[in-house]
């Protein structure tokens, strides 16, 4: 099996390289060999590649740059999958994907399914949303997994951000304040990148969109004292912050979140046998051997 990876040197990239590599010839390209800011270039690159599979981990992921930038986030979640998915078709290849619970507006009390409609609030969930409309009307196969909350050891995100911050926090005896009324499942990109090798390891690969992301649900501050507490636990701090609660209200930002980022994935095991750990779990074990 040959694999296409792009975005390879971002924070689920790189935990699919390892994934992927026990399933064939991975050839993993970053962004200065695979930019997707430039989806006229894509078609040429994946033709002299010819893989039997493309797994998309490139994103815009900038959620509130994107507000500014809504031609970039565009070209690169929604253009450049459609090219990737069109070249797919051509090549009789899959292609993996990953979208987000940002395409939804939040506002549903149940945990959204793969059938409910989407509403995005911001321009980063909008060229999500059309990147799922560009592959599904290319006609490929294909799997995208909508997840949310995602975090690792490599790249930016929120559980990094919050050691950064808890530690200034614990130095200056300020307290943090983290939103407490905005509800998803934090997911470790390990996690995902296990669960997209062993779906690629079938003989029976599913078609289509799955909700794929950890069990369970918190708040962004629930989230916070959790990773202060593992992070303690794992030797990583040695005091905990104070942590406030607060409105989003409180704490405005250029893009609209999601009140409610609930994914039901009961499809996706109903059809693949799998589940994602609780998010706590992950978290734990993602802390558990880290050094920042």
């Amino acid at each position: 099996m040959k694999i296409l990876l792009t975005g390879a040197a971002g924070q689920l990239g790189r935990e699919l390289k390892r994934s992927l590599a026990c399933l064939g010839e991975v050839v993993a390209c970053d962004r200065s060999q695979l930019d997707l800011s430039k989806p006229e270039t894509l078609r040429d690159a994946v033709r002299a590649i010819a893989p039997d599979v493309i797994v998309n981990a490139a994103a815009y992921t900038a959620v509130d740059k994107a507000e500014a930038e809504p031609e970039m986030a565009g070209a690169i979640n929604a253009e450049a999958p459609g090219i990737l998915a069109e070249e797919a078709k051509r090549l009789d290849a899959l292609l993996i994907h990953y979208s987000t619970d940002y395409v939804f507006d939040g506002s549903k009390s149940a945990p959204y399914t793969e059938d409910d409609t989407t509403a995005p609030l911001s321009a980063y969930g909008r060229s999500k949303r059309d990147g799922e409309l560009a592959i599904a009307a290319a006609g490929a196969r294909h799997l995208i997994f909508r997840t949310s909350w995602v975090y690792g050891l490599h790249g930016a995100n929120f559980m990094k951000t919050m050691l950064r911050l808890g530690r200034r926090s614990c130095e200056t005896g300020d307290e943090l304040r983290v939103v407490g009324d905005q509800t998803g499942a934090p997911t470790w990109t390990r996690h995902l990148a296990d669960a997209t090798a062993l779906i690629l390891a079938r003989k029976d690969i599913p078609n289509g969109l799955y909700h794929l992301a950890a069990a369970g649900a918190t708040s962004w501050h629930g989230y916070a004292e959790a990773i202060f507490a593992a992070a303690r636990a794992a030797g990583l701090m040695e005091k905990l912050p104070v942590v406030r609660r607060i409105a989003s209200a409180d704490y405005p930002l250029p893009a609209p979140r999601p009140a409610n980022s609930q994914l039901d994935c009961s499809r996706f095991q109903r059809d693949c046998g799998l589940a994602l750990p609780d998010w706590h779990t992950g978290l734990i074990d993602c802390l558990a051997d880290a050094r920042f």
